[in-house]
């Protein structure tokens, strides 16, 4: 059964409203991802050494936080991979070791 699409709307700090058009089944990826980029906006607008900045000062720091932290759990995530082909390839290794 194919994934229904449909169209909705997001709102990213005080910008107009994004059209996008989603699945279905990704529709509470989008409204989380939404919510938690605008509660960090909204709490570092608030954030007394941010007064100065402007409204997109703000949402570029949150942007580059958010790239920080997938680049971070993506090499975390390689790193993990790494770890687990290498105890396959051991665990390989030792099972050979039995047979033979």
């Amino acid at each position: 059964m194919s994934d229904k699409i449909h169209n909705i709307s997001i709102r990213i700090a005080d910008l107009p409203r994004i059209q996008l058009t989603v699945p279905h089944s990704q529709e509470p990826l989008v409204r989380r991802a939404e919510e938690n980029i605008n509660g960090l906006w909204k709490k570092w607008k608030e954030r007394d050494e941010f007064r100065d900045k402007s409204s997109a000062e703000v949402l570029a720091m949150v942007t580059f936080r958010f790239a920080q932290l997938y680049y971070s759990n993506l090499e975390a995530g390689e790193s993990l991979d790494s770890m687990l082909d290498g105890m396959e390839q051991t665990f390989d290794s030792l099972l050979l070791d039995d047979i033979t």
